[in-house]
């Protein structure tokens, strides 16, 4: 045991020194989008549900377990213009020692776009795709409540004309506390490389580090979620030059970044009403998302998601909403069907 979380503890560790930058300066930055709509309604971040959902696994591989065994989950997200994305996943259980391996693929189909030359002739449409194909396994580390994980990923990429082919492996960890309805969670995702890039250069990928806590509470039918997100760059706040303010001399002072302001982009909340039902109700906010959307003197509403799913039978619905500015919304649909 001790190993392995000295292992677990050397690998976050290794990961927060690497200080993966965020926006853009990655490729692959959809290996980190949502995968399912309860993460969505949840604040776009969930490592800590230990439950039936086998698409959770694709974001955190150590909740693999059991209860996931023969269930199939596909998610659909019409996401921003023409851009959508979609992740399915499946579960089985090899052996007779609860041991459960997990598949699953996530694709992104970025619409088509007109081309045009240097000298603004056209040269035809052209469209882009990525697709990311994972297996994932889960071990219980002997006589503990300490679950780890690992997940497998093969990468590849279109845009236009260029190909790219990559690899990446998920880590993480969970403890689940039963006696006190607790789960604490963390996860190293997408430590790998490109294998062949796009044109010479190769680039990095997508980092990220997140840890995360739950409790489901023992009077009251709900679970809490708070989830501590890219914990391996701490400088996630910047200044918005929209932001600046002028006096009457025409002198500007631009926004200011405090130590608490960057504490608040790392956090996102959530909460689920009735999580053990057959119909519940999700709720979550992202501080990073919501300062980093919000539009000065107008009320948006950005960061904020909401959702629900409802049992019929061995099938599963669930749609979550989430609200990135008063011009930009998504919606998120799911269907969890349970095969056995």
């Amino acid at each position: 045991m001790l190993r392995t979380l000295t292992l677990l503890v050397f690998l976050v560790c290794c990961a927060k020194s690497l200080q993966a930058q965020l926006g853009g300066r990655d490729t692959y930055q959809f290996l980190n989008l949502v995968s399912s709509p309860k993460q969505a309604a949840l604040g776009g971040k969930l490592l800590t549900d230990y439950s039936y959902d086998p698409a959770l696994a694709l974001f955190n591989p150590a909740v693999i377990n059991a209860e996931m065994d023969n269930q199939f989950a596909i998610n659909y997200v019409n996401y921003l213009a023409d851009v959508n994305y979609g992740t399915a996943s499946y579960a089985y259980l090899i052996d007779r020692r609860r041991q459960v391996i997990q598949a699953g693929v996530t694709y992104i189909n970025y619409g088509n776009f007109a081309g045009y030359d240097e000298q603004g002739n056209e040269t035809g449409d052209f469209s882009g795709g990525e697709v990311a194909f994972s297996v994932g396994y889960a071990y219980n580390i002997p006589r503990t409540d300490f679950f780890v994980g690992a997940n497998l990923k093969l990468i590849s990429s279109k845009l236009e004309q260029y190909t790219s082919l990559g690899g990446a492996v998920d880590l993480g960890f969970i403890y689940v506390n039963e006696n006190l309805r607790l789960n604490v969670a963390g996860v190293v995702r997408n430590l790998g490389t490109q294998f062949t890039p796009y044109d010479v250069t190769r680039e990095s990928l997508p980092l990220e580090v997140d840890l995360g806590i739950s409790q489901k509470l023992e009077h009251v039918p709900l679970q809490w979620h708070f989830t501590l997100e890219n914990v391996q760059n701490w400088n996630l706040a910047f200044e918005n030059l929209a932001r600046a303010t002028s006096d009457l001399n025409g002198n500007t002072t631009p926004e200011k970044i405090n130590f608490f302001d960057e504490a608040l982009r790392h956090m996102i909340f959530g909460a689920e009403l009735f999580p053990d039902k057959g119909f519940n109700i999700r709720l979550g906010y992202s501080v990073r998302r919501g300062e980093e959307l919000r539009i000065a003197d107008q009320r948006s509403f950005a960061g904020l998601s909401a959702g629900f799913s409802v049992k019929f039978n061995k099938l599963r619905l669930s749609y979550s909403y989430a609200r990135y500015n008063s011009a930009a919304s998504s919606g998120f649909f799911g269907l969890n069907l349970d095969l056995q």
